[in-house]
């Protein structure tokens, strides 16, 4: 009996190659070429399966064009690349990498609001430049952490593993807004107070945004929302690029709407808005809050296990639209 064929659409771990390749016959993108959407239908052509890792998008067009195919796995939390009512409609199984990556994001994201209110990048700018030739009182002066209140948007598992941080950590009075409030016990052991939207943007020194992407969550930070925040707040963004309005982020750290931003994902990625990569009082980085060894190894093992599990069992670990299994 011939194995089932995959596709592997961009390089990961050598070793997860060839835990597949144990199993299914398997066309690997280890080269790590950027196909367009024709090539990517052109590879999945007779491919029941396909290895994504959250840039390569799922539309009915691809669907329609590769009709052997059955599932599509993510290496990553987020699917917005996935266009989950077509998946659904075709029978194809969408799975994510939830959890394994939850405490990893939850540090970066502290650390990326840290360094944000702390003003480290600017600070580096500075002395790399050699302009640092004496002490100031006011030099890089930033904002605190400790004590202050820590605002989170978007309040699932690494919502609450930030939420956890700075109540425990920093003593931070945390408050949240999310689409649906937590449970009590979830709410004690993050000490963290259930508000509306307008309430948390008006009150939180750091605004840490965690919320899924989707049609309702497009912009949902944007000029109005920037105008309802602190002069002297700070917003990071570790959620996905578009939830923010990049460009009237940018208008608003150029004013001075606001303090600081610290950014790890943006609007079209990996093309950045200029006005950002001009703006000193914002930290920049390529999209790795998950980025660590133990975590991406992690990541890949669950989306290539949800691979054999559905591929040879019928029985995936982390199905998105679990109905196409009934």
């Amino acid at each position: 009996m011939s194995k089932p064929k995959i596709l592997i659409s961009r390089a990961i771990f050598p070793e997860v190659v060839a835990k597949l390749a144990q199993q299914f016959d398997v066309a690997s993108n280890q080269a790590d070429e950027l196909w367009t959407p024709a090539q990517l239908i052109e590879q999945l052509q007779g491919k029941q399966g396909v290895f994504t890792t959250g840039g390569e998008r799922i539309d009915a067009a691809l669907l329609a064009a590769c009709p052997e195919l059955k599932i599509c796995a993510n290496m990553a939390v987020g699917y917005n690349n996935f266009d989950l009512d077509a998946m659904t409609t075709a029978g194809v199984l969408a799975t994510n990498a939830p959890d394994v990556l939850t405490e990893t994001t939850a540090d970066f994201g502290f650390a990326l609001l840290m360094a944000t209110a702390r003003r480290m990048a600017e600070a580096e700018h500075f002395l790399r430049a050699g302009q640092w030739t004496r002490w100031r009182y006011d030099m890089f002066a930033g904002s605190d952490i400790h004590g202050s209140t820590l605002g989170i948007l978007g309040m699932g598992r690494i919502g609450q593993g930030i939420a956890k941080r700075g109540a425990h950590g920093f003593g931070m009075q945390v408050i949240y807004h999310n689409r649906s409030r937590l449970d009590v016990e979830n709410e004690a052991q993050c000490k963290a107070t259930y508000v509306s939207k307008e309430d948390l943007l008006k009150t939180a020194d750091h605004l840490v945004l965690v919320l899924p992407y989707s049609a309702s969550s497009h912009h949902a930070i944007g000029a109005a929302e920037l105008a309802q925040m602190k002069p002297t707040a700070t917003l990071v963004n570790i959620a996905r690029g578009g939830i923010v309005d990049d460009a009237a982020l940018a208008a608003a750290l150029r004013n001075k709407t606001i303090a600081a931003a610290g950014l790890d994902v943006f609007e079209g990625e990996p093309k950045v808005h200029p006005d950002l990569l001009t703006a000193p009082n914002v930290v920049l980085t390529p999209h790795i809050a998950s980025a660590t060894l133990p975590t991406r190894l992690a990541m890949a093992n669950l989306a290539a296990d949800n691979l054999i599990g559905f591929l040879l069992y019928n029985k995936p670990l982390t199905p998105l639209n679990a109905k196409v299994l009934i």
